[in-house]
């Protein structure tokens, strides 16, 4: 029987959402095995002079506990 735990992760990105999101998994897999699913909860950006500066995301992580 498994069980899984969910945590909550920000991340930011200057490239993109997807990007941000890429980061937060990679820089969580750094400390945390066994990820198995991620979910965008929030994207939001920050805005400068009238540009997107940088990008923003809320996720979700799932993950198998040992």
């Amino acid at each position: 029987m498994s069980v899984l735990k969910v945590i909550e992760v920000l991340s930011s990105s200057d490239i993109s959402w997807e990007d941000a999101t890429r980061k937060g998994v990679a820089k969580a897999a750094k400390t945390i095995n066994h990820i198995r699913s991620v979910y965008v909860k929030d994207h939001s950006a920050a805005v400068s002079g009238g540009e997107i500066t940088e990008y923003r995301v809320n996720l979700k992580l799932t993950f198998e506990l040992e």
